[in-house]
């Protein structure tokens, strides 16, 4: 998982570079990589908490970084295309599928 999001932080940089390029959506650049990078870092900071609960809250940031990630790309399609674009989300929806994995276990229940 911490794998998976570390991998998506130099293809993003490149392109929030080119989201930012175009005046329209350069607004965006810095709001896609800040929350492509929030991924790593509550994941880094799940895997040093020692409760199961604990972990499970900075999962669950994690996935709301996600989520963000994934509605940042989506708004960035007409700069980057549908191909980049679908890459990119495949790759948060693997992440997404893990978190909701990961968060009911780590909490002792199951997820609503």
């Amino acid at each position: 998982m911490f794998q998976l999001a570390g991998e998506l932080i130099p293809d993003c940089f490149g392109d929030a570079k080119t989201v930012r390029g175009d005046p329209i959506t350069a607004e965006l650049a810095g709001q896609l990589y800040g929350a492509v990078c929030s991924i790593e870092a509550n994941i880094s900071e799940a895997y040093s908490r020692s409760s199961g609960k604990e972990r499970a809250v900075r999962f669950e940031y994690a996935l709301g970084s996600v989520r963000e990630s994934m509605s940042w790309y989506k708004s960035a399609t007409p700069v980057l295309g549908e191909i980049t674009v679908q890459d990119r989300r495949d790759r948060l929806e693997e992440m997404r599928r893990i978190l909701l994995a990961i968060i009911p276990r780590e909490r002792g229940k199951a997820m609503r």
